[in-house]
């Protein structure tokens, strides 16, 4: 079965990221000491790593949607970082991938740390490994190692399959367990691609007026992994 092109790359019902629709799993502590990065008063440094498809983006986007109308607030991906950085006193700086700033990048955000303090700004950095592994200059790897440090932890497959379970009925499918559990045995592991499969699932099953079963689920997964191969 070949899928159109658009239908494969019909992501999830668009939602707003917000803490609440986070899947949280062992991250509560992380979610609690998000959620007060939002509030004026917090003068927290805070970086998150983690693989793609942990969430990364999700929560700082999120975090962003809940301060801006509390706190100034800047959200910015590491291409945009420059030497023009320039945030008001009280406000929430939001750097997402820092392992790919510029050289410039790298420069404006250290002065930024170091004014951080004086002007009462937070800070909530981003990237895919800990920070004694991040390929920058070894003055701002340190600033960053001594912010306050958080491992997205994976979801188990239960809670995975809970969550699958729970964005399925938010598209108003049925979902057998036996093919929940075969998609996350024959799956990618992260979250957001398990969830693509199961929308893509659904919108397969509405065009074609088939029920999701093992067979169509098959199909769907191999049209995905011959669109990745292109």
């Amino acid at each position: 079965m070949n899928l159109p092109r658009q239908q494969l790359l019909d992501l999830k019902p668009e939602q707003i990221p917000s803490l609440e629709n986070f899947i949280p799993g062992r991250n509560r502590e992380l979610l609690g000491r998000l959620k007060a990065m939002a509030r004026p008063d917090s003068l927290d440094a805070v970086y998150l790593w983690g693989p793609p498809g942990c969430g990364r983006s999700h929560l700082l986007v999120a975090v962003a949607n809940l301060a801006e109308e509390r706190r100034p607030c800047l959200a910015l991906t590491a291409a945009q970082v420059d030497d023009g950085l320039h945030l008001a006193p009280g406000g929430l700086l939001i750097v997402d991938d820092v392992h790919e700033l510029t050289d410039a990048g790298q420069s404006s955000l250290f002065k930024t740390f170091n004014a951080a303090r004086l002007t009462g700004l937070s800070m909530l950095m981003s990237g895919p490994v800990p920070p004694r592994e991040l390929q920058l200059r070894e003055d701002l790897r340190t600033r960053i190692g001594q912010a306050l440090i958080f491992e997205i932890k994976p979801l188990t497959d239960e809670e995975k399959s809970a969550a699958l379970q729970r964005h399925a009925l938010m598209r108003g499918m049925r979902m057998d367990e036996g093919l929940l559990q075969y998609l996350l045995r024959h799956g990618r592991r992260d979250l957001p691609s398990l969830m693509n499969v199961l929308d893509t699932l659904d919108n397969a099953s509405l065009e074609q007026q088939r029920p999701p079963t093992l067979p169509l689920l098959r199909e769907v997964m191999q049209s995905i992994l011959e669109l990745d191969k292109e």
